[in-house]
């Protein structure tokens, strides 16, 4: 350590909604910050599903920070909401409206290269005033500490940068949370995957297929059998001129029954439900993948330690109950409450006391017990011990549990619209396959339509993304080649499947010695930065240097 290092008196990480949050947080109080962003621009390393909520509940929304927000960098006004229970072509629909309407202010379709790009440049000229700004293709790798304590960030392209207080927004593979210690890539049912396409519409095509007025969309869920058993659901959401259609998968789901993600998504694709939205020209623009915390099991209940805060995905703060699935939203209310409590702590002479103030703040404003309902905690982890949760699925699929939901009937729809319900719904099969299941089966009608969509092949999707390789630094490197320690990485990964040639990982047998060995090798080329082999498989995984990797156009 020396003291020639530049000093700020904030460093924010990441320039994703959390980030930006802070960021403008920080600046209105006359806080000088200073934001590092990896991407070449803020949103090219960003994905999302994505809808923006603004709780009526919460003390700061996107549009309250940030002026134009809405009309600027969302897309359209969602206000319908409906989940389609499916078994094979028999599909009954349930109205959600009730339950997203719940607490909301507004909910909009977002892409995120759009959106996050927009809040950077307001920001950038944010914190200029300030005496900082933000920087983009500059990656964080790490925590600058004088002695054991965290003072700091080290970059690889610039020299270490001391702070005050550190706000790291930099996302689910989040490099300073773990370094601090406070997040790890342990436990696969600890995390969703996602997988997502963003489907080119013809002009007037959403107002025409969606039957909505114009500069308003529509969300749909769906869940059931369509998905091979796999714990999760599919959703679509409409966009200003495109659609946003993908898979959200418990990751340890995913793993155990060796399902092939892509697959997954095709299968929502190419059900007939969707031929009348998809029409016969399907244009992919992009496909895209990204881990998500299920925040009742990893968000951190007192996401600090020394300077450093964590907000958003860095601190497991994303919402996935059922049919509520809200992320960026808490992301901009603890990117603003992280920001407060260190002016609160500022505006006291005692700095240090920021991190103990962010968890009292996440905690009195209720962020915390959404994300940790109570709820879930009491009755809900009851349903996913192994005897409970066979026992409920199986009286779910008897004829006693069909017979109950033929007598509930169009009656159903009121539990699904219950927040309180869907605040303890366990995460088992019996959620997320069998209740929707035995509902299409024993309520639902068949889906005339035909659907001619052909998905593009992995090696299309993955040869149309954009890639800006590091050559020489590879941001994997598998500790563990063999089989066994990191075979689920080669269907689990969205760019890999087993007997595809291309991809992130491929398995395959290698002669030593006289006899064969069953190995693992890695690519990391074509590699879109999700991190799920960094979970299912024996790897050091880190991201590539400042806007080097991936680049999403959409996001």
């Amino acid at each position: 350590m020396t003291d020639d290092y530049e000093h700020y008196e904030a460093v924010v990480v990441g320039a994703g909604p959390g980030g930006a949050a802070a960021a403008a947080t920080l600046a209105r109080n006359g806080v000088e910050t200073l934001v590092l962003e990896r991407g070449v621009d803020a949103g090219s390393k960003n994905v999302s599903g994505g809808l923006i909520y603004a709780e009526e509940s919460s003390p700061y929304t996107i549009d309250e920070l940030f002026p134009g927000f809405r009309e600027e960098a969302s897309d359209r006004e969602v206000t319908e909401h409906y989940i389609h229970n499916v078994a094979g072509r028999d599909v009954k629909t349930f109205d959600l409206g009730d339950l997203h309407h719940h607490d909301t202010e507004w909910a909009d379709s977002v892409l995120r290269r759009k959106m996050d790009s927009w809040l950077a440049r307001e920001v950038h000229e944010m914190t200029r005033e300030t005496g900082g700004g933000l920087l983009t293709d500059v990656r964080v790798n790490g925590l600058l500490r004088e002695g054991a304590e965290i003072v700091g960030v080290t970059c690889d392209e610039l020299a270490p940068i001391k702070a005050d207080v550190i706000i790291a927004a930099d996302g689910v593979n989040s490099e300073l949370a773990r370094d601090a210690g406070l997040m790890d890539w342990e436990e696969p049912d600890e995390w969703f995957q996602g997988v997502k396409a963003v489907v080119d519409m013809p002009d007037g095509a959403i107002e025409n297929r969606f039957d909505v007025a114009e500069g308003e969309g529509v969300a749909h869920l769906f869940s059931g059998d369509l998905f091979e058993n796999v714990r999760g659901g599919g959703f679509l959401y409409t966009n200003d001129d495109s659609l946003s259609i993908g898979t959200v998968f418990h990751l340890d789901s995913i793993a155990d029954e060796r399902a092939e993600p892509q697959e997954l998504l095709d299968n929502l694709l190419t059900h007939p439900l969707l031929a009348d939205w998809l029409g016969d020209e399907y244009d992919e623009l992009e496909y895209s993948a990204k881990l998500v915390p299920d925040s009742k099991k990893v968000a951190h209940p007192s996401p600090y330690r020394d300077r450093l805060l964590l907000v958003g995905d860095a601190a497991g703060q994303m919402q996935a109950q059922g049919p509520i699935i809200k992320g960026m939203n808490h992301a901009v209310t603890a990117g603003a409450l992280a920001a407060e409590a260190f002016v609160d702590a500022r505006s006291r002479g005692d700095t240090g006391a920021a991190g103990e103030r962010y968890v009292a703040k996440l905690e009195n404003e209720g962020v915390m017990d959404k994300l940790k309902p109570t709820r879930y905690k009491t009755l809900g982890k009851l349903g996913e011990v192994g005897p409970v949760a066979s026992a409920m699925n199986a009286v779910t699929d008897s004829a006693v549990g069909r017979a109950a939901v033929s007598a509930l009937g169009d009656r159903a729809e009121a539990l699904f619209n219950s927040p309180l319900l869907m605040g303890m719904l366990p995460d088992t099969r019996m959620g997320y396959v069998t209740v929707p299941t035995v509902i299409a089966e024993e309520l639902g009608a068949p889906v005339e339509g035909v659907n001619t969509v052909e998905p593009p092949e992995l090696d299309d999707r993955i040869g149309d993304l954009t890639y800006d390789i590091d050559e020489g630094n590879p941001h994997i490197e598998l500790r563990d080649n063999s089989f066994a320690a990191s075979g689920t990485a080669v269907t689990a990964c969205p760019v890999s499947a087993k007997d595809f040639g291309g991809g992130c990982y491929r398995d395959e047998y290698v002669g030593t010695n006289g006899s064969e060995e069953h190995v693992v090798s890695l690519d990391t080329q074509p590699c879109v930065e999700c991190g799920t082999c960094a979970v299912v498989a024996d790897t050091d995984w880190t991201h590539p240097r400042g806007g080097k990797g991936v680049e999403y156009e959409q996001g």
